[in-house]
Formats: structure tokens, sequence, C-alpha cells
């Protein structure tokens, strides 16, 4: 897959691509000493990586101000949405060095994000429209993590694999929430989650 081909998928304005473009070659340039992706996938990387997080802007609120991305590690999906345009977005990345990435990528696209260097727990208080993650832990795990930054009214969008239903099925003895999936349009068994209404169960 070719940027021009992500660019007919989603339709993303050419200055945007332009930047994605700019994301991928410092990912190719960083990856050499820091491992932010499987090697293997960034010869697949406009299909793995920039459409697989591009897949979540039709989902994300359009009234969007304020948004978390956990475990961002190479900004996967969280730099690529804020450069597709989602506003108010900070990456919590625990490791120094993505961190470091996460900094400069921001600053050679151009992109108005907050980078917190430190695990998701010590994340100061907050409370955000949207949180996202990809690959970080089970579903019961991530409502753990978003549960005190997610706004009552927030939503969380995950990209999960074939397991998902049951993590799900686990996360539900603990939670309570409105579950709506879509398939993934980069990986066939893959699934885009989307959480909303979410509370501990037996809360009033």
């Amino acid at each position: 897959m070719t940027p021009g081909d992500v660019q007919m998928a989603t339709n993303v304005s050419r200055e945007t691509l332009e930047r994605l473009e700019a994301y991928v070659a410092l990912l190719a340039k960083w990856q050499k000493a820091v491992n932010l992706v499987g090697p293997r996938t960034l010869k697949d990387v406009w299909r793995r990586h920039i459409l697989d997080s591009l897949q979540l802007m039709p989902y994300s609120p359009k009234e969007t101000a304020s948004a978390l991305d956990f475990g961002s590690g190479a900004g996967l999906p969280g730099l690529v949405l804020a450069i597709a345009g989602v506003r108010g977005m900070v990456l919590v990345e625990s490791d120094a060095r993505k961190a470091a990435f996460l900094r400069e990528a921001a600053r050679v696209t151009e992109t108005e994000l907050e980078v917190f260097h430190g695990r998701i727990e010590m994340l100061p208080a907050r409370k955000a429209d949207l949180i996202t993650a990809r690959a970080l832990t089970n579903v019961a795990g991530l409502l753990g993590y978003t549960w005190p930054y997610l706004k009552p009214e927030g939503r969380c969008l995950f990209l999960k694999g074939k397991g998902v239903d049951e993590e799900l099925k686990e996360a539900e003895s603990l939670w309570e929430m409105r579950v709506t999936k879509y398939p993934s349009r980069t990986a066939p068994d893959g699934v885009i989650l989307q959480l909303e209404g979410i509370r501990h169960v037996g809360d009033a």
C-alpha cells in the first residue's frame, strides 16, 4: 500500500499526507537505533501502521477537545490521529527513547500535542473525551487504566485482535459498558472496539 492508496482510502488532505510521509521517514530513520515497531512491518508501513491508525478517525467524536493515547510507543494510533486532526492529544509513553522519538516526530510534523513520559498511573489528574490504545493489554486492563481519566460521556477506541470476545467477557465481570465493534480495515481478524458509558459493576 502506498501513500496515495491511504489518501484515497481515508480522504486525508494533501497537507496531512505530507506530514504523514515526514512521520514515516522519521520512523524508518529512528528504527535503526530504537525498536519502535516490528522490523518486518516497515515494508508495509502504510497499511500496517498508518491506515491502521487512521481507521479510527470516523469513530472519533468531532467535538473531541482532549484525548489520551496510552502506551503510544511509535505514536500509533495517537500521533497519527493528531496529525489527522484530533485535538488535545496527549501521548503517554513510559520508555524514554520512545518518548524522545514522539517529541521529535511532533516537531518534524508540526503537530500540536503533549508527550507524557511516565507510567499511565503517574499521569496527572485530567479528564479526556477520547482514549485510544493499540497492543497495550487486555480490555479489563485497559479499562482499569482509562477509568480515572475518561469523562462520563467519553469514548474509548481500542484496536484489538481475534481474542476480543474472550477479553470482553472477562471485562464484563468488572465493568458495565456499551460495546460497539467495527471490522478492521487492515486485518481480517482485527476489530475496532468502541466502549462508552463505562462504570464499575454495582455502581449506582
